[in-house]
């Protein structure tokens, strides 16, 4: 596993390179001793693996911008994801300013030509909420104008990149805003934002989306909490509430999305997972990986466990390998 010994580290997303791995996170000093501050003392660590279990720290990829607290990136870098365009590296990541006290995300971008040496927009922020369809900043039942982790692909299809992100829909019960956001560029750089890619209307949030196409389906991966599950969708016959990585599958990549099962990719087994990434092996097989946050007594871990292997029903219904 990733574990540092001066350091937490939590969410991450990867960049594979040849037969190299490369996994950037959100890291936080130990020395805060309080877990629950890391999230306003980050930067994004970096590390390499020839097989997603043995990693090589290198030097950290970015970190909030100094002596501007009103650069779109001046308190956090938060999550992103990483994709490669021609001979260069776009890693977009969530950024929020000092003078708002973190309080609005937006989506910022920074470039690489080595995965090492990464250079940020010079005009960042490239993607905002659009409050034709999302919430803004909305303290009376919400804590923040969500538009964070960033998860970008390339259209099969057509030329064209679409854009996931956790963000909060305009309309429903306020408890079961939750969403993944859509936005779509042709260039990488100018996005178009558009109404929510799923908003079923059952969590507060819906974190670090993921797209993957796995044997001849389309899952949307995304992390959900149990105290963030809508009233509504607890009175659902069914619905046991829980923390982990819930999925959604779909017979064509822009949806029609639904869940199979309960739709939950961990169990209690996985019991403190979160932030859950499929990648795809060495070995060709997929694997999750997810950072361990609370262990059973209460206290935070921050580390990324070693992969655990994704096993494909014929159903379509995914589950983890024992």
């Amino acid at each position: 596993m990733l574990q540092l010994k001066d350091k937490w580290v939590w969410d991450f997303w990867f960049a594979v390179d040849g037969t190299d791995y490369h996994m950037f996170y959100l890291q936080a000093d130990k020395a805060l001793q309080n877990p629950d501050l890391r999230h306003w003392n980050v930067s994004v660590g970096h590390a390499v693996s020839p097989n997603l279990r043995d990693w090589t720290v290198l030097p950290d990829a970015i970190a909030p911008t100094q002596g501007d607290d009103t650069a779109p990136d001046s308190f956090t870098t938060w999550t992103g994801c990483v994709i490669k365009s021609g001979n260069e590296w776009l890693m977009y990541y969530t950024g929020t300013k000092r003078a708002e006290k973190g309080l609005v995300q937006r989506v910022c971008l920074a470039k690489s030509p080595d995965l090492i040496h990464w250079a940020k927009h010079e005009q960042n922020p490239v993607v905002e909420l659009d409050e034709r369809w999302y919430d803004g900043l909305k303290l009376e039942y919400w804590h923040d104008a969500s538009w964070r982790d960033p998860w970008v692909f390339k259209d099969p299809q057509q030329d064209l990149y679409h854009m996931l992100v956790t963000c909060r829909v305009n309309r429903g019960e306020p408890d079961g805003r939750g969403a993944i956001g859509y936005a779509s560029s042709t260039n990488l750089l100018d996005w178009t934002v558009g109404d929510a890619f799923l908003a079923p209307g059952w969590f507060g949030e819906m974190e670090v989306p993921q797209i993957e196409q796995i044997g001849g389906r389309y899952y949307l991966f995304c992390s959900v909490s149990t105290r963030f599950h809508s009233a509504s969708h607890k009175a659902e016959p069914g619905c046991e509430p829980q923390t982990g990585v819930k999925y959604f599958v779909a017979d064509s990549l822009l949806g029609h999305y639904t869940t199979l099962g309960n739709g939950f990719l961990t169990g209690p087994k996985q019991d403190g997972l979160y932030s859950g990434r499929l990648i795809n092996g060495p070995d060709g097989d997929w694997y999750l990986m997810a950072f361990m946050g609370n262990d059973a007594n209460g206290q935070f871990i921050g580390n990324i466990i070693d992969p655990i292997k994704v096993l494909v029903g014929a159903d379509g219904i995914l589950s983890l390998h024992d």
